[in-house]
């Protein structure tokens, strides 16, 4: 029978931690003290490098030139890195597991767990004082240099290097630590410098001095969750304070003054201390644990514990979860408790197991799923199995659970095992995994995100997914989506990418890898070829990118690739087969930069969809182009159409009446368009009269349209000048009745407005003038234009000047009763509207 997992068990306070063996180390032999050790998050893997700094013996089968060593966390080699790049300040991992390695002239490379790498520089800074120290987060970094300044650099992807505020520092910091952006204020990286008894926060804009007195502090380090820092002193006493240094939390006497070689966090409750051959755990009351180590050993700290790598295993020390000690702890009554020890009589056949049944039966649901998330968060798969047995045993006494919660867990744990499994070596935690694949909802209270993980469970996890197959766990990556019922896409393209790069290392030929890679993914419909051809032709391999590219279903990633190919003339045409007119763009202005003119338009003369999309775009950017597109066709019609383009763009009347004259002629030539030659012909008389009305009205005219231009000759009272624009180019009456209404209304011009409309009979009828005034909010004016209406518009006319009485009498006069009512409810006017009843009680006696 097992031991209960509570005899393993360390009790600091109310508080119960668990130190578990994950893997047996699969190296031999090896000596951690020798070397630089960086170990990435979430069961991340371990790099090492030979430190520089420590007097070693030169052993057999040691190899002479440094190289870096990449494990698993179960100590399984998976690269070497052969290093005469320079000398290595430090080493850290990003969030998407790349290898930071920073160099003492400031270079920085990121190598892929395959050795592939890209580098930048942090600058001239960096270069020209060298750098001494750096911190490393997941997603950037900040370096100490020799003259002690602080370069930041927030974002791998987009290396930026900035340099910090100046802290004014004389001699290197007794340690430092930062304070990552997602976890400050501010938003930006925070560093904290010990110097003599205090400490600095430093950020992009100012150096504050935090004016402590118990340093000075030759360790520090921050809790995962930003909340809290860590300290230790020149004293020995270990102190943990707020990260804003409003609160110190703790203190505690290690009676060692000799700094630990490393002090990290437990999760965020407790610190771990660690000096040669002895590990001392910190807990939140001054409570304390230790663990003797016959060997030299390094800690990684995780969001929920701390991996602790030795020399022949790997352990994982961590607070035990809620969940877990509400079962397993001796003497516990908790409902999950009394749910698992029923299962245990239930197996023994023992009544007991009713009575627990029975004695919880309220919080049974409760109990269940708590059994559910306590399996999540174990290692061993024979409690992982008990209990969700004792889960399902207690389901079978509820009338209506819903069982979601159990399957999820059960494809949970599955998952974890698999990836934990030893040849993998990835020993990720149910709160890892949590945290890893939700990052967006790491902000939300533990037990509100745990009771919503279901919820989520069912996206994709990609980044776990992309941790496997970026060690080229293909086949266990694939199997996982198969089993999560996710898609496989990402899997299948990743798993082909790399047969293509790798086709130098391989014995098949082009044709056997091509053939494999189509014959793997020809059960996948709609999945795209263009990132495997594009890898094939990075590493020199053409002929398979065109093979492979036959089968690229979407032109918008196919094309691209046949251009940076040089198959110009084969992308136009899958282009135009798109019907995807930016693509075709795309290709043409490629081409056009590319070829000679007359190769240009020979490619593309008997392609119709691209010569329209050129006169298209010509039209808006290029009209010498288009000019001559159509001059080498001989196509003097739309020759004609680009005379008149052109015209517009010239600022000289003169020039741009000579290319409109230009237009006229090759127009003249073709009766055909007879319409359009008199139409030119009248705008080049119009841009002549507007040129002579110019210096005399002293307005700029040219180019505004005829009815506008008539419009500014009256405003400046020119009425003799407007009537013979009318007369010279047959301006309809009612055209020019409207567009001198307007006029005269927008200069208040009344007299001249009435005049005018007694000249003649309106042609536009007089409701115009009325609409007009009441635009212009001249009432008075409007009722003036009224009783020239006709009868059945003018009660609505009256209403809308407010003028009820008038409006009832027309409505009266018509005979309407139901339009004198509708007056009548409109009216606010007490007396008006007594006037009313009376039209309304007159019209009703009729």
């Amino acid at each position: 029978m097992s031991p209960h997992p509570a005899t393993d068990w360390d009790q600091l306070q109310d508080r119960f931690y668990r130190k578990q063996e994950v893997y047996k180390m699969l190296w031999k032999h090896m000596d951690l003290s020798k070397y630089m050790i960086a170990g990435a998050s979430y069961g991340g893997p371990i790099a090492m490098i030979r430190d520089d700094k420590k007097v070693l013996t030169l052993q057999k089968q040691q190899p002479v030139k440094p190289t870096i060593y990449l494990y698993t966390s179960a100590g399984k080699l998976m690269e070497q890195l052969q290093w005469d790049k320079g000398r290595i300040i430090k080493m850290g991992w990003t969030d998407a597991e790349q290898l930071v390695v920073v160099l003492e002239d400031g270079t920085i490379r990121l190598y892929d767990i395959h050795g592939d790498f890209t580098g930048f520089s942090l600058g001239k800074e960096a270069k020209d004082h060298s750098v001494i120290d750096c911190q490393i987060w997941g997603t950037g970094l900040v370096a100490l240099t020799g003259n002690f300044k602080l370069i930041a650099l927030t974002n791998f992807e987009e290396p930026r290097p900035r340099l910090m505020a100046d802290p004014g520092l004389n001699e290197p910091p007794h340690s430092w630590t930062l304070i990552p952006p997602q976890y400050t204020l501010s938003r930006h990286v925070e560093v904290l410098l010990a110097t003599g008894s205090t400490i600095l926060t430093v950020d992009v804009i100012e150096s504050q001095n935090q004016n402590l007195l118990q340093g000075p502090f030759t360790r520090m380090d921050v809790s995962p969750n930003g909340k809290f820092l860590a300290l230790f002193t020149n004293e020995g006493k270990l102190m943990v304070v707020s990260t804003d240094f409003s609160k110190n939390l703790s203190e505690f006497p290690t009676k060692s003054q000799v700094p630990p070689q490393q002090l990290v966090w437990c999760g965020t409750d407790s610190v771990v201390l660690y000096w040669d051959q002895l590990l001392l755990m910190v807990g939140p009351f001054g409570d304390w644990v230790r663990y003797p180590y016959d060997d030299d050993i390094h800690l990684i700290p995780e969001i929920d514990g701390v991996r602790i790598i030795s020399s022949d295993k790997c352990e994982f020390l961590q607070k035990v979860p809620n969940v877990t000690e509400e079962i397993f702890k001796i003497g516990s009554t908790d409902p999950a408790a009394m749910l698992y020890d029923a299962l245990e009589h239930f197996d023994k056949r023992s009544p007991k197991a009713d009575e627990n049944i029975r004695s919880i039966r309220p919080e049974l649901a409760d109990a269940v799923d708590a059994c559910i998330e306590a399996a999540g968060h174990e290692f061993s798969a024979v409690r992982q199995r008990s209990l969700l047995k004792a889960a399902a045993f207690g389901k079978t006494f509820l009338e209506s659970y819903n069982s979601d919660r159990f399957v999820e867990m059960c494809q949970i744990v599955r998952v974890l095992n698999s990836v934990r499994y030893f040849e993998i070596g990835i020993p990720i935690t149910y709160t890892q995994l949590i945290s890893f694949i939700f990052k967006p909802f790491a902000s939300m209270k533990d037990n509100l995100f745990i009771k919503n993980f279901y919820r989520y469970l069912r996206i994709t996890p990609d980044a776990l997914i992309d941790r496997l197959i970026n060690r080229h766990h293909h086949l266990l990556a694939l199997r996982i989506c198969e089993y999560l019922k996710t898609r496989t896409d990402r899997v299948l393209i990743h798993w082909a990418c790399s047969k293509a790069s790798n086709i130098k290392k391989s014995t098949d030929d082009e044709e056997t890898i091509c053939r494999m890679i189509v014959e793997k993914l020809a059960n996948k419909p709609g999945l795209s070829y263009a990132e495997i051809a594009r890898t094939a032709h990075k590493v020199g391999q053409p002929k398979l990118a065109t093979r492979l590219l036959d089968y690229e279903p979407r032109a918008a990633d196919q094309v691209p690739l046949l251009m940076s190919m040089q198959e110009d003339e084969l992308a136009l045409i899958k282009a135009i087969e798109s019907g995807d007119t930016d693509l075709v763009y795309l290709v043409m202005l490629h081409l056009k930069r590319k070829l000679p003119l007359g190769e240009f338009f020979r490619i593309i003369n008997n392609k119709p969809m691209a010569c329209n999309l050129l006169e298209v775009y010509c039209k808006q950017q290029d009209l010498k182009l288009l000019n001559d597109f159509y001059y080498q066709d001989d196509r003097r019609v739309e020759s004609a159409n680009i005379a008149i383009l052109e015209s517009y763009n010239q600022r000289d009347l003169t020039e741009r009446i000579n290319k409109l004259k230009v237009a006229l002629k090759w127009y003249q030539d073709d009766k055909e368009h007879s319409f359009e030659a008199k139409a030119i012909d009248e705008n080049i008389k119009l841009l002549q009269s507007q040129s002579q009305l110019e210096k005399e009205m002293n307005q700029r005219l040219i180019g505004l349209p005829l009815s506008e231009t008539v419009h500014k000759c009256i405003i400046a009272n020119q009425h003799s000048k407007a009537n013979k624009l009318k007369s010279d180019f047959k301006i309809p009456d009612k055209r020019f009745w409207w567009i001198k209404l307007k006029a005269l209304v927008e200069m208040r011009d009344w007299d001249e407005l009435d005049r005018f409309s007694k000249s003649k009979k309106s042609p536009i009828g007089y409701e115009p003038f009325v609409e007009e005034c009441i635009k212009a909010t001249q009432q008075s004016e409007a009722a003036k234009y009224i009783q020239k209406c006709e009868p059945a518009v003018r009660p609505g006319l009256y209403i809308k000047i407010g003028d009820f009485r008038a409006a009832a009498q027309e409505a009266l006069a018509l005979k309407d009763i139901q339009l004198l009512r509708e007056i009548r409810s409109k009216c606010a006017n007490q007396i008006i509207a007594q006037e009313l009843d009376a039209y309304i009680a007159q019209a009703t006696t009729k």
